[in-house]
């Protein structure tokens, strides 16, 4: 049985024997080729940083502990800049260089369009960030997530919003973008179940350096606390430029924050920010080895890069365990067996998205994030 009940236009055996045979190799010593995908240009390449580390890091343990199926690894890096037709392109091109495995993208409104051609062409997509619900809802059954979803993180934080500042006015902004707009309709959906109505439910634009306007008109109704949908390059310069105007709003928002980067931008306006983030995978026993490692080599392994990490771990525990790269055979095992990884022991569901705990509350604080106390 093939995908959808249909035959992709190039599995990957065939693509696996042109490779064999235009290199002069046997299939024992050809390579698997794998890829991760997100923004490695632009102004969110500081995830794209993470998913790089993440997946070359394990494709180095994993080649050094004798590979895949007696088979080397092959990464590629892959540049998506968090644009979705750059995503469709970069997906077309993952296909004409014989890749199996996509770890990622970052972006939601990357991953879904992408997906499309992964679906249509047999390959698996394991996205370690990508949040929309629509993405394993909607994809088809070669998609699946290390991360949780939307609805499940803005209920979580519109359950907090009501709790600690439900007699304060409360504003809701977005990006406009599949994860931002969709994470901010989830946490105002949860606001009011709660019985708590936003003061304010506003769009801004992405990638502006001048937010001025947007927070003279909060101050000026008295908003207390704003939710911001969208990602940390923007919340960033909103904060500062809130603190800069002498107004003590409380900002918060979601996952997208979980880079220093935000801190970067901050400075001390940044102090007391609170997000939503699953667990903290670099606390997890089971993680500590790897983490270690990358701390001796300079790098602190924040945000995603675990989570990188850990799809491609799945992925391979699972390709062992079919005893086969064939996405079909890896479907039914990962549908039906739970994994040993950094993020912990998890398994996925029938629609693809991950089994393990969901969503907490950071504080920013000094220059770094960590659970609300």
């Amino acid at each position: 049985m093939t995908l959808n009940g249909s035959t992709p236009r190039r599995g990957f055996l065939g693509r696996m024997a042109a490779a064999v045979m235009a290199a002069g190799l046997t299939p024992a010593k050809a390579e698997i080729t794998i890829a991760t995908t997100g923004p490695m240009t632009g102004q969110y390449a500081s995830f794209g940083e993470q998913f790089r580390r993440g997946a070359e890091m394990v494709v180095k343990d994993i080649n050094a502990a004798g590979g895949v199926l007696g088979q080397k690894l092959k990464l590629l890096i892959m540049d998506d800049a968090c644009d979705p037709k750059q995503a469709v392109a970069v997906a077309n091109k993952a296909v004409s260089d014989g890749v199996v495995f996509v770890a990622g993208h970052f972006c939601s409104g990357s991953s879904i369009p992408a997906s499309k051609v992964y679906t249509e062409e047999g390959i698996l997509q394991i996205s370690p960030a990508s949040t929309n619900p629509k993405l394993t809802e909607e994809g088809g059954p070669n998609v699946f997530r290390v991360c949780g979803r939307d609805d499940q993180q803005g209920e979580v934080a519109g359950n907090y919003l009501a709790d600690k500042f439900g007699g304060k006015k409360i504003a809701i902004l977005h990006d406009k973008t599949a994860y931002g707009k969709g994470l901010a309709d989830e946490t105002r959906k949860q606001l009011r179940k709660r019985g708590v109505k936003d003061a304010m439910y506003e769009a801004y634009t992405a990638g502006e350096k001048d937010y001025s306007a947007i927070i003279s008109k909060m101050k000026k109704a008295g908003i207390d606390v704003f939710y911001l949908g969208g990602y940390h390059t923007e919340a960033g310069l909103m904060i500062r430029q809130a603190r800069a105007q002498g107004y003590g709003v409380q900002l918060v928002s979601g996952d997208a924050l979980v880079t220093n980067e935000f801190w970067d931008i901050t400075g001390k306006a940044g102090e007391g920010t609170l997000m939503t983030f699953s667990p903290d995978p670099r606390k997890n026993p089971v993680a500590k080895p790897v983490v270690d490692r990358f701390l001796k080599a300079g790098y602190k392994p924040e945000g995603y890069t675990l989570y990188t990490y850990g799809a491609i771990q799945v992925w391979a525990q699972a390709v062992k365990k079919a005893g086969t790269t064939n996405t079909d055979k890896l479907i039914a095992v990962l549908r039906s067996n739970q994994f040993e990884t950094v993020l912990g022991k998890i398994g996925f569901d029938k629609t693809g998205d991950v089994t393990a705990p969901g969503y907490v509350f950071y504080e920013w604080s000094g220059g770094t994030y960590d659970y609300v106390k």
